[in-house]
């Protein structure tokens, strides 16, 4: 096998790997992301598919898997894989290049496993969390996960919540984002009972109640929330 044939090995692989990874793909980011021309990807994905690997031509969208094709016999639960993704942007905080590198060929390969569900979840967490380093290092939370899965699903959550001035109020909210700062992670949600988006600190929210109802999800990103004027 010559050089240019174990390029092409890898880079099937890698496309593969992609593949499972992200929920479309076009042929002009795959092209970018390994700097060849666009009809070489269309010869790679033509390969793949000669290889009995399902893809399917979203037309004007991109290239996806066919759902159930998964790599055996790894499963993950929608909590498990939220749990990998908050320690992924852990991780991308590191100064040392090599383990942020080596982590996230890692996760990349984990994230492959998920079915097209908890994928888009996992993506819209990690769309959706932002980390500073956290110098307090108890724990002083236990809500964290509940709140995951109700920012991933739109699903309202009541909490009872204590503020700076030590009163406590019950809250029906659309949580929207998650925060960790120095000292405390925060809930971006929008409070129904306020009527705008409010910061909450996890560690003052004494209880929390997932809801049955689905609210309407937010069509702005994290950065779009922060760009506006207060």
């Amino acid at each position: 096998m010559n050089d240019n044939d174990t390029s092409r090995l890898s880079r099937l692989t890698a496309i593969l790997t992609r593949l499972q990874t992200k929920r479309l793909l076009t042929a002009s980011e795959l092209a970018a992301k390994f700097s060849v021309s666009v009809r070489t990807i269309y010869r790679d994905i033509k390969a793949l598919e000669q290889a009995g690997v399902p893809i399917l031509t979203e037309e004007g969208k991109g290239y996806t898997l066919m759902e159930g094709y998964r790599i055996p016999p790894v499963m993950f639960t929608e909590q498990q894989a939220n749990a990998l993704i908050l320690a992924e942007q852990l991780v991308l905080n590191n100064k040392d290049a090599s383990f942020v590198k080596d982590y996230s060929e890692a996760i990349e390969k984990i994230k492959a496993v998920l079915g097209h569900s908890v994928k888009d979840k996992a993506n819209l967490l990690a769309d959706r969390t932002r980390f500073s380093q956290n110098i307090n290092k108890e724990r002083n939370s236990n809500n964290l996960s509940d709140l995951q899965y109700a920012l991933t699903n739109f699903r309202l959550a009541k909490i009872s919540y204590t503020n700076e001035q030590q009163q406590t109020s019950t809250r029906l909210i659309e949580p929207f984002a998650l925060l960790s700062t120095q000292e405390n992670w925060l809930l971006v949600a929008w409070c129904r009972l306020r009527k705008s988006f409010r910061y909450f600190r996890l560690d003052r929210i004494q209880q929390v109640y997932i809801q049955e109802e689905q609210f309407t999800p937010h069509s702005m990103t994290l950065q779009e929330f922060f760009d506006q004027p207060r």
